[in-house]
């Protein structure tokens, strides 16, 4: 292609080539820069590239359009930098960490996702084109979304953009699938506010102990968990054996309290108050006679569920199911509830 460049495009691609190592500098600054920010910032996207434009693809521009650009400097893409997010308002929390990291030349810069146009979804990327201090050139910054990635790459390997006209029913159902990957996409972005907000409000019940308003499930329980409310008796049983109490997950305990019919927030703290003393008296009849020097966190927890099971008579059955739930299903599980029931065969919530 190159003999079909007049002279002053071949001058363009020879002063590419003296720029190619500032260039592929760039590229890196560039990204490092992205990195470091998105890290510091927490917010987790799905990709983030770069590229360097190759002389083949600047041949093929400047010979559409070389006579808008008087020299190398006057092209913003010679550089091109992507960042993918998962969700839509992503994008403009990135574009708002963009503008704080480059100078951004606001007159080429467009958010193509204000063109509203019937066909535009996978296109509806915002381009900034920035300016990195200390270099010449500027580089073109996109922003968009998985979805609207995954279209734009579809949409390249059908041919759809290319110019080539396609029959009329291939271009309605394509138009329609924009249109449901745009719904899909803001809804992910609704989905997401909407938990937030309902993970605020839970916290804010569960801070003014307004338990029975929140019902229970895995975000409510992570929640009530935070509080530590397990924590006084784990104390009391530990200091059985003046033992260390090591850290264990207590989400695996959420399908039991279910079971248990703990529907709320307040039916979990309920059954702590009910039979959190007994679960002590359990344990300290488990632990006074050993050694025993670091306990689980979760003993506090288990002896609850321990002592509601035998309380409300599920008996070795009802353990076994327990352990099963905690432990996986395993032939040793038998013989743990069958300690478990003789360990608890003379203490007071047994007789009652």
């Amino acid at each position: 292609m190159k003999e079909k460049l007049d002279l002053h495009c071949q001058l363009i691609i020879g002063q590419y080539r003296e720029a190619l190592p500032v260039l592929e500098a760039m590229k890196k600054a560039v990204l490092a820069r992205l990195r470091e920010a998105l890290q510091s910032s927490g917010l987790c996207v799905t990709a983030i590239e770069a590229r360097v434009k190759t002389e083949q693809s600047l041949v093929g521009k400047l010979a559409l359009k070389g006579g808008k650009y008087a020299a190398l400097s006057d092209i913003t893409d010679l550089v091109g930098a992507r960042i993918i997010t998962f969700y839509t308002d992503d994008v403009d929390r990135i574009a708002s960490m963009a503008e704080k990291l480059f100078d951004i030349d606001w007159n080429n810069s467009v958010d193509k996702r204000k063109l509203h146009q019937l066909d535009s979804f996978g296109y509806n990327s915002l381009h900034y084109i920035c300016r990195l201090p200390g270099y010449d050139y500027r580089f073109e910054l996109q922003l968009r979304t998985t979805l609207q990635h995954a279209w734009a790459a579809a949409n390249h390997d059908t041919g759809y953009k290319s110019g080539v006209e396609i029959p009329r029913e291939y271009m309605r159902r394509m138009n329609r699938l924009a249109g449901m990957l745009e719904m899909v996409d803001d809804e992910f972005s609704c989905i997401r506010t909407e938990l937030t907000d309902y993970r605020r409000r839970v916290q804010n019940l569960v801070q003014n102990g307004k338990l029975d308003d929140v019902s229970l499930d895995g975000d409510t329980f992570r929640s009530y968990l935070q509080a530590g409310p397990f924590d006084p008796l784990n104390r009391r049983i530990a200091a059985i054996n003046q033992a260390e109490i090591q850290d264990a997950p207590l989400t695996q305990y959420l399908p039991v309290l279910k079971a248990l019919k703990c529907n709320t927030l307040g039916d979990v703290h309920r059954l702590v108050k009910q039979y959190e003393e007994d679960a002590y008296l359990l344990a300290r009849h488990q632990l006074g006679n050993t050694d025993l020097d670091i306990i689980s966190s979760a003993i506090g927890l288990q002896n609850i569920c321990i002592v509601c099971i035998l309380s409300t008579g599920g008996g070795k059955i009802g353990l076994e199911r327990l352990f099963d739930a905690l432990n996986g299903e395993s032939p040793q599980n038998a013989a743990l509830a069958e300690l478990t029931c003789r360990q608890a065969a003379n203490l007071p919530f047994m007789n009652k």
